[in-house]
Parts: structure tokens; sequence; C-alpha cells
């Protein structure tokens, strides 16, 4: 397909933000929305990118925006995330931490704790903990993704499914309005659908931002945690899934 500079200036646009919305777009080049839309149709039936009502996301969406940059955004309500996930969790119990920044930092609020076992498929949590003597690590095995340095494919999910553990720490890459829990690599999605149902206790940590986008492939249901730690939660829906589901949501802010 031969793209319009407009089109290649939007494909840009949306691999920087991982969305872009036709308003906003109609305003930025000062056209109409119609013009924007058929632009946006043209994008999506190559498959540059996937539609979205009121726009269109990036297929690899936040997955493309590399590590450090994603560690970066909104670290404040992580660490205060972090913080709270690990006040939950007590000393002498086994956990599972998956793949994510947040996740990372619930790790790094664990190390005081004492007499932990760790199960993770996330090498950055691994090599965090490992130097605490109080903190046995034990990592899966299977493909590591260079991006960020988790550990996904099916030798992981085998791993997973040995264990039963106190907790599971998981994060995610979208939260839809219906409760649905999104990510972008089926992979990952495999290896913390196995973390979930070898969990007895499920905290789900996200930052705000997750409500705010959307990914292709689903994880599970806001209905499967025991534990939903966010910064902020602006969607009624989600409150009420909560309410009805029994999930102790936890606002941070």
């Amino acid at each position: 397909m031969h793209l319009t500079s407009r089109q290649e200036e939007i494909l840009a646009i949306a691999k920087e933000q991982g969305k872009v919305l036709v308003e906003d777009l109609a305003a930025h080049f000062q056209v109409t929305p119609q013009t924007i839309r058929k632009d946006l149709n043209d994008l999506c039936d190559s498959k540059a990118l996937n539609r979205i009502h009121g726009g269109a996301v990036f297929p690899s969406g936040n997955e493309n925006v590399k590590y450090e940059a994603r560690r970066s955004m909104a670290a404040v309500e992580k660490q205060a995330i972090g913080r709270a996930a690990a006040e939950i969790i007590p000393d002498n119990s086994s956990l599972f931490i998956n793949i994510g920044t947040t996740t990372e930092a619930v790790g790094e609020a664990l190390v005081d704790h004492r007499e932990l076992m760790v199960i993770t498929n996330n090498i950055n949590v691994a090599n965090r903990l490992r130097v605490f003597p109080s903190i046995e690590v034990i990592i899966a095995g299977g493909v590591v993704r260079g991006a960020d340095g988790g550990i996904v494919g099916e030798a992981a999910v085998d791993f997973i499914r040995q264990f039963k553990v106190d907790y599971a720490v998981i994060g995610v890459s979208a939260i839809d309005a219906d409760g649905a829990l999104l990510d972008f690599d089926f992979r990952e999605v495999k290896v913390a659908q196995a973390i979930i149902a070898n969990a007895r206790h499920v905290i789900l940590v996200s930052d705000a931002s997750k409500f705010e986008r959307t990914a292709p492939v689903r994880m599970g249901h806001v209905s499967q945690v025991h534990t939903f730690i966010t910064d902020r939660c602006p969607s009624p829906e989600i409150r009420k899934i909560c309410a009805e589901s029994d999930v102790r949501l936890i606002e941070t802010h």
C-alpha cells in the first residue's frame, strides 16, 4: 500500500503514542473527521493499525514503547501501587510475579520481607531480588523476550503449573470497560493464565492509564482476581464488577 504523507504521519503518531483518535487527528491536520476516517480505514485495511471506537491503535501498542520509557510512565503511581501490594503479602509466603513494570514496582517493595519464595517469569524481578538472602528466587524457563526480559512460551507455562502458591501479582496492558484483562502477546497471556490458576490469592496491579488503552488478547476478567490495586479507578463499570464479584478495590491516590 502506498501511504500519503498524512497517513505516514498518522502511523508515526500511533507508533509513538499507542493510539490515535479521529477528532484529535482532524484538529492536528486541520481536515474533516471524514477525511481522517478514510485514512484510518486505509491504514487498518492494510493491517498497519487496528480500529477502535473513535480511532485506531498501533498493533503492538504499548509493547513498542521501549522498556525504560514504560518504567518512567506513571512511576510515582506504580511505586505507591507496589507498596500497597507488598503490605498485603506477609513474610513466610510464596508468590508469583509476572511481567510488567508495575509488577516490578511490587518486587522492589518486597525487598524488606523475610522468608519469601518468589517464582517469576520476569528477569528484572529475579535480578533485583536475588541479592537478598531472605528471598528465594525461582525463575521460569522459556523464550526470553528481548524488549523487556519477560520469559514466555509453553515451557514457562509448564513450569508455572508445577506450583501452587499463596499469592500472585499480575499486571496487564489494558482493562476493558466490561472487565476484560487484555494484553498484546498471546504467549505472555498463557503464562499469566497459568499464574492465575495456580495461586490462592490473585493481586491485579495497574495504574489508571490502562483504562484508556486497548489490546487484542484476552487474559482473563477482573472478577477472577481477589484484590485490584490501582492509583485510581475512573470506571464505574469496573467498580460495579468489583463490588458484585467481591473483589477488594484499593486506590492509592
